[in-house]
Order: structure tokens, then C-alpha cells, then sequence
């Protein structure tokens, strides 16, 4: 009975291993789009978490500068002994023990140590100070926004080296695929040459150039197999899956014309996060040159404590107090006014600043809808070029089954088709990207 329970219970772990590993697999082969590796990339990696801690970094700040409205209220436990004249007078009138005969010229001089138990609530309210709090909330709420820029434009990034290692892998496969054909042709080549050669329509030499052919191509694919093992790694990585898996590519649906360059260039200036850094970096200046005047305004806040004195803590006498501050800044060594000197040139760096990006934005726009033109050109040549090459492939066999041709000339034909094959699908791939690359120039990422 024992042994049969312990042979269900081995055949339940093998089942349940068994389903493990092919969920698993299943996971690894699970359909992969390029609009989902970017969203990934966007917000399952390291990277990403890392740009989402930037901006909750700048909110808190934002609540740091917040701060400034309120009371600071603090609390002081202090316990001193001493013998110093000015102590003992002091700490015997807070406590409330002074009496005539510490009038005494000896004990005003040379006093007994006297302990003093201290213990103080403190307030401080500040009333005004030039804006100087309000002006800080706005410098850290415009560097919350610039964060929240720049993690959009980092985004963007990694959405783009998403797209770049999505594009690599399907270059790669499609390459796998292609050495796999050359390799069958090569074997089919190879049993062709050897057929003519046993009945003497050929030499040994037709044969021995058809296995030096079968082995190059014997060598390159394996190369892209070992390729394409390192782009799936890398396409892991950038889109936050593990190494492990291999996901199965979904080639992107061709996309249509993407309209003048006019109106890309004018969506892209109104909503690309770099041109909204660059005009919050403005508010920015304009924000700390209102700072650095308003430190030449008057400052006014109130003052409050209560404290306990005694020599313990069983005995402690209160006290309190309550007052005013008005402080004027009245010089501070020209310190004020290179402020707001170095206020105003950060303006006009800013607006300088902004300008650049405007026109690098343009140039961005403009070149990547050229790129994208050449590229579906070249995709168009590199059709026809790989039609071309598969037909001489075809009839120079048929040739060379007649006798016409040598098998030098089948070889050259397989090597053409292959590279053909090879640029036609880069030009393929390098469209995807474009496509990508442009989405990343206007914003839309």
C-alpha cells in the first residue's frame, strides 16, 4: 500500500513538473509585438523604475518646499551643571529659587555648582518674507514638470533600444532562415553535381567546389544562429523579460504615409518632452531672478516657547515667551546683485537654450521622414533585386542540368541570391525602424 502511494505521489511531481515546464515554454513562446516590447521597455525595466524614482524624488520636494507655510515647532531637553557665575544666577532665577542670599558678594563670585533641568517647546511662524516660500513651491513644482519631461523623453529612449533589438531579432531570424535554404540548396547542388559526376557529364573538381560552398554556408549559419541567440538576450533585456526566454516575434504591419513634414514639425514642437524641458528650464531662470529680488525684501515672522527649569525634573518651574522678528537686508557684500545678474544671463542662456532644441527638433523631424523615404525605396529595389537573383538562380540550374553552365556559375547564382536576400531584408527592417525613429523625432513614442 505504501509503495503504491508513493507511485502516485512521484507520477502527481512528474506531471506537475511536466505542466510547470510547459507554462513555461509556453511564457517563452508567448507573442511578442513591437508596440508591446516598447511599452515594456517603457515600464517593466530597471531603467524605467529608475526614471519613476527621479520624478517621486521632485514631488517630494515639492512637499519639502511646501513646508516653509508652516510652524516649526521644536522641542529641547538639555541637563547642565556648572559652577560659572553668570550659570548659577541664571539657572537659580529660572527656577525660581534665588533668594537674598545669593546676593552675597562670595556666592555672585564663587557660587556651588548649580544643576539646571531644562526643557523648551520653541515656535517660529514666519508671516513674510518677500515670497521667498512661495517663489521655492514653484521651483520645485517646475522641477517636478522637468522631471516628468525627462522621464518621458527617457522613455523614449528605452522604447527606441526596445525597437532596435526587436528589429535586430527579426533581421536575425529572417537571416537563420535564409542560411537554412542556402544550406538545403548547397545539399541539393551537392547530390546534383555528384549525380552528373558518376555518369561523366562532369569532374571530381564540380563536386569538391559544391562542398567548399556547402561548408561556407554550413559556417554562416551558424553564425546566425549564435547571432540570434545574442539579439534574443539583448531583446530580453531591454524590454524586462527573462534572459531565458525567447519570445515569438510578430513582424509590424506596414504603416502608412506619415503626412508633410510641415505639420509633423509643428506637432512635434507642441508636444516633444524636450521642448517642454526647454521651456520649463526658462520658467525656471525667469523663477530664480524673482527670487533673487524678492531677497532684498524685509522679512517678519513671529516667535514663541515655553520651557520648564529645575534642578530635576520633579521640580522644574515654567516660563514662557512671546515675540516678533523683522529682519531688513540692508548689505550683504554686492551678493544680492550678482544674483540677480547671474539670474538674468540664465534667462537668456534658457531662451537660447530653447531655441536650439526647436531647431534640433526640426532637423530631427525633417531628416528621419527623408530616411524613411530612402528606406522604403531601397525596400522596393531590394524586392526586386531578390526576385531578380531567385530567377537567375533557377535558370542557370536549369542550365546547368543541360550542360550549358558550370557549376561555377550555380555557385555565384546562390551567392547572389543570398545577398540579395540579406540587403532586402536589412532595407525591410531598416523601414520598421525608421518608421520608429520617427515616432521618437515627433514625440509620439
Amino acid at each position: 500500500m505504501t509503495r503504491t502511494a508513493g507511485r502516485g505521489v512521484a507520477t502527481i511531481l512528474l506531471f506537475s513538473g511536466a505542466f510547470a515546464a510547459g507554462v513555461s515554454a509556453a511564457f517563452a513562446q508567448m507573442p511578442l509585438t513591437l508596440e508591446e516590447a516598447m511599452k515594456r521597455a517603457r515600464g517593466a525595466t530597471a531603467d524605467a523604475r529608475a526614471l519613476a524614482s527621479t520624478f517621486d524624488e521632485a514631488d517630494a520636494r515639492v512637499r519639502q518646499a511646501q513646508s516653509g507655510f508652516w510652524p516649526r515647532v521644536d522641542l529641547t531637553e538639555t541637563v547642565q551643571r556648572s559652577n560659572n557665575p553668570v550659570f548659577a544666577f541664571s539657572s537659580l532665577l529660572s527656577q525660581r529659587r534665588f533668594t537674598a542670599e545669593n546676593f552675597a558678594i562670595p556666592s555672585l563670585n564663587h557660587p556651588d555648582p548649580v544643576t539646571n533641568t531644562r526643557t523648551a517647546i520653541g515656535l517660529e511662524q514666519p508671516i513674510f518674507n518677500g515670497g521667498l516660500t512661495t517663489l521655492g513651491v514653484d521651483a520645485a513644482k517646475l522641477g517636478r514638470d522637468m522631471a516628468a519631461a525627462a522621464r518621458e523623453a527617457g522613455g523614449q529612449d528605452l522604447a527606441f533600444r526596445a525597437a532596435q533589438a526587436f528589429v535586430r531579432v527579426l533581421q536575425l531570424e529572417a537571416a537563420v532562415r535564409a542560411t537554412d535554404a542556402a544550406v538545403a540548396a548547397a545539399e541539393s547542388d551537392r547530390q546534383r553535381a555528384r549525380a552528373r559526376r558518376d555518369v561523366g557529364l562532369v569532374t571530381e573538381a564540380d563536386v569538391l567546389a559544391v562542398d567548399v560552398h556547402l561548408a561556407d554556408m554550413h559556417q554562416r549559419q551558424i553564425a546566425a544562429r549564435g547571432d540570434l541567440s545574442v539579439a534574443r538576450i539583448q531583446l530580453a533585456e531591454a524590454v524586462g523579460l527573462p534572459l531565458t526566454d525567447s519570445p515569438m516575434m510578430v513582424r509590424p504591419r506596414p504603416r502608412s504615409e506619415p503626412g508633410d513634414a510641415e505639420s509633423l514639425v509643428r506637432e512635434a514642437l507642441a508636444s516633444h518632452p524636450n521642448h517642454r524641458e526647454a521651456d520649463l528650464d526658462i520658467q525656471l531662470a525667469d523663477n530664480a531672478r524673482r527670487t533673487a529680488r524678492a531677497a532684498l525684501m524685509p522679512t517678519v515672522g513671529l516667535q514663541g516657547g515655553w520651557e520648564f527649569n529645575g534642578a530635576t525634573l520633579g521640580d522644574q518651574q515654567s516660563s514662557w515667551l512671546v515675540g516678533a522678528q523683522v529682519r531688513m537686508n540692508l548689505f550683504r557684500g554686492f551678493a544680492d546683485t550678482a544674483r540677480m545678474t547671474e539670474a538674468h544671463h540664465a534667462h537668456l542662456r534658457a531662451t537660447a537654450e530653447r531655441e536650439r532644441v526647436e531647431r534640433r527638433i526640426e532637423v530631427d523631424v525633417r531628416t528621419a521622414l527623408a530616411q524613411l523615404a530612402a528606406g522604403r525605396a531601397r525596400e522596393e529595389a531590394g524586392r526586386a533585386a531578390l526576385a531578380q537573383a531567385r530567377e537567375s538562380q533557377r535558370i542557370i540550374r536549369d542550365r546547368y542540368e543541360s550542360g550549358l553552365a558550370t557549376v561555377t556559375d550555380v555557385l555565384r547564382s546562390a551567392e547572389a541570391k543570398l545577398d540579395a536576400g540579406s540587403r532586402a531584408t536589412a532595407t525591410e527592417m531598416d523601414v520598421i525602424l525608421q518608421v520608429v525613429a520617427l515616432d521618437r523625432a515627433i514625440g509620439r513614442l
